[in-house]
């Protein structure tokens, strides 16, 4: 009798499926905004096979050899330079530049592929080099470069960008110094000791610096053109925007675009970020000290509220924003690139003084924030509840209108937007977090259709000629697989490391890679 009642008693009830998390703003499921991020992330990255990785090699060999040329013909930039090459172009945010100059480019209209080189038109190496960052005219981040400390081979060579100061002082400017002077004076101080402008005159001048790297590069680049080779990827645009010299550039089937951005490369790390050495961070244990602070650079970009743009340059931590990436945990990096690809749509017009590296320097503050265990979560819902973190914390700082810069905190990279500014862009982000699986779709659309180009284009690229003929817009030569082999090898074996490439202008075929303290 017990075995029969056990028998049609009824059954615990089996264990039901976890519900998903739902969105109170949107009503959307978090399992399926991160399945859509996952989708996303996947159709960014794209099919980077053998013949793209050539492809891509051949079009940054151009590059290089153009800039060989230059300094061959110019003589100015660095004999044995020292680059940096970003994955992503300016647009994408891995610069904190104006937006509004960058130009517009779509990919799968105008490009398949982009990076940003930084070219270092002074490299600042030499720790007995004595350098002045003068910063009593600009505000955080920002610098003024003075020359007239560097030896005269310096002077002479780049005294075509420099600029005096007295040539542009007003006498209002010049009765308010001669007041702090004498106001220094009754201090007790000696003005030719305690004040620094006996350091004053020989600016290195971004504007001018800018313009004349425009200069030899459509130089070099009309040289190269009227020299085609076998092999050689052909330049199809080559435009300005703004302090961006932007090249695009028909290698075999890919158009590889590359923004080229004059630099000042300095060693060491800036007194003035000191104090972000001291603070507590999420690389802490990951990367060494000396990996995250390895060096910094000058962009040729002034203050957005009334700076100088024939002086003041901005300072920039790119080396270092390098090594953090390998530190930040995948799942919120998913997220970045969702709400990266977004974004992009909506901010692309018009261009209200925001940009994707806010949103980067969003993500740096949130890794220092939040619990790695949070960031880094295996749960499904995670990357669709981290992009909405980060679209509700850029929205906190428009509606702000404060943004603290990740490396100089004491620099709002958002005090410039006016109220309407602020407002247009808050009511953008507000619509797309009313419905971000609709934004995603969007952005899974655009994706797939630029992979599609992609894909027609290859597909007539290599319909054209016999298997032994080569479109003469970038014929790939057999003999380069090895090459491209082992490159696609470092790329893989190295993944988030800095790569920088050394060039020795008098055997520009011979390229020597750098990957952190690895020479190849």
């Amino acid at each position: 009798m017990e075995t029969l009642m056990s028998a049609v008693a009824p059954r615990s009830p089996a264990p039901s499926k976890k519900l998903s998390e739902v969105d109170f703003r949107s009503g959307a499921t978090l399992e399926q905004l991160s399945a859509q991020v996952s989708e996303l992330v996947v159709l960014e990255q794209g099919d980077f096979g053998d013949q793209t990785a050539l492809e891509v090699h051949t079009a940054k060999d151009f590059i290089f050899n153009m800039l060989g040329l230059v300094q061959k013909v110019d003589q100015r930039l660095p004999v044995a330079n020292e680059y940096l090459l970003l994955s992503g172009g300016a647009r994408e945010g891995v610069l904190d530049l104006s937006p509004e100059d960058l130009g517009d480019y779509a990919k799968g209209a105008d490009f398949d592929l982009d990076f940003t080189l930084l070219v270092p038109a002074l490299k600042l190496h030499d720790r007995n080099q004595p350098v002045t960052l003068d910063m009593r005219h600009s505000p955080p981040c920002h610098s003024w470069l003075s020359l007239r400390l560097c030896d005269s081979t310096v002077m002479s060579r780049w005294g075509i960008c420099c600029q005096e100061e007295s040539a542009f002082t007003t006498q209002e400017e010049e009765e308010e110094e001669e007041e702090e002077e004498e106001a220094e004076m009754s201090k007790g101080s000696i003005p030719s000791l305690d004040s620094p402008h006996s350091l004053d005159g020989c600016y290195f001048s971004p504007s001018l610096v800018t313009d004349w790297f425009w200069g030899v590069v459509s130089e070099a680049v009309e040289e190269l053109r009227r020299c085609p080779q076998r092999g050689i990827p052909t330049p199809d645009r080559l435009e300005r925007n703004g302090p961006l010299t932007t090249i695009i550039l028909q290698a075999g089937s890919s158009r590889v675009l590359y923004d080229l951005l004059p630099v000042v490369s300095f060693r060491g790390w800036p007194a003035v970020a000191q104090g972000w050495l001291t603070a507590n961070h999420f690389w802490d244990g990951k990367i060494t000290e000396e990996e995250a602070i390895s060096g910094f650079y000058l962009l040729p970009c002034c203050s957005p509220l009334g700076g100088r743009p024939d002086r003041e340059w901005r300072l920039a931590f790119s080396r270092s924003e390098v090594q953090l990436k390998k530190c930040i945990p995948y799942p919120v990096a998913q997220a970045f690139q969702a709400a990266r690809a977004v974004l992009s749509r909506i901010l692309a017009r018009p261009r209200a003084g925001l940009s994707l590296y806010h949103l980067r320097t969003l993500l740096f503050w949130a890794c220092d924030r939040l619990p790695s265990a949070y960031l880094s979560c295996a749960d499904t819902d995670t990357p669709g509840r981290l992009l909405l973190g980060l679209l509700d914390d850029l929205a906190h700082c428009i509606l702000g209108k404060n943004c603290p810069n990740y490396f100089l905190p004491q620099c709002n990279m958002l005090e410039h937007l006016t109220d309407s500014q602020a407002l247009l862009v808050a009511r953008k982000l507000a619509h797309v977090r009313s419905d971000p699986g609709d934004h995603l779709r969007a952005a899974l659309d655009q994706a797939q259709q630029a992979g599609q180009m992609k894909k027609e284009l290859t597909a007539s690229t290599n319909g054209h000629g016999s298997p032994g003929h080569h479109p003469a817009n970038g014929i790939i030569s057999p003999s380069d697989d090895k090459l491209a082999q082992r490159l696609q090898q470092l790329v893989t074996e190295n993944p988030g490391k800095s790569i920088s490439v050394f060039l020795n202008p008098d055997d520009v075929t011979r390229p020597h890679f750098r990957i952190d303290d690895k020479f190849y």
